[in-house]
């Protein structure tokens, strides 16, 4: 089965690429242009393997929803990659300090991101044999 991953983001073209390139790598695509949005989607029974989050949203700041997401019990361990065009080091800090995984300004190479994704996602994914339960 696939990795599904949530796009967070109101840039539409964004997404649009980002959704392209996934689904061509074989990732399933889910996407939301709202914080709110997207933590419905984190409400329903099939949870995101990953979750690309921009910073700057419509209704509240990505931040907020990365916080909301470490804080349940059922989404603490989903790994999230801020995507911002915030590009100062205070920003990078304080996205690391709410729980993201990593941290990508905009612009960036879609190739890297989806590099970065992968190397979350083998982490992430126990390998058979190691002692963990498939």
């Amino acid at each position: 089965m696939s990795a599904t991953i949530l796009l967070v983001d109101d840039e539409q073209d964004l997404v649009e690429t980002l959704r392209y390139s996934l689904e061509r790598e074989g990732y399933a695509t889910l996407a939301a242009k709202y914080g709110a949005m997207a933590l419905g989607f984190l409400g329903q029974t099939q949870t995101p393997d990953l979750v690309l989050l921009d910073w700057m949203l419509p209704d509240m700041a990505g931040t907020e929803v990365c916080r909301n997401l470490r804080m349940s019990e059922r989404t603490r361990k989903i790994p999230v990659i801020m995507v911002s065009a915030r590009s100062e080091e205070i920003d990078r800090v304080v996205g690391f300090e709410i729980g993201a995984d990593d941290y990508v300004t905009k612009p960036f190479s879609v190739r890297e991101l989806l590099l970065r994704i992968k190397a979350i996602l083998r982490r992430r994914t126990p390998e058979l044999g190691d002692g963990e339960q498939a």
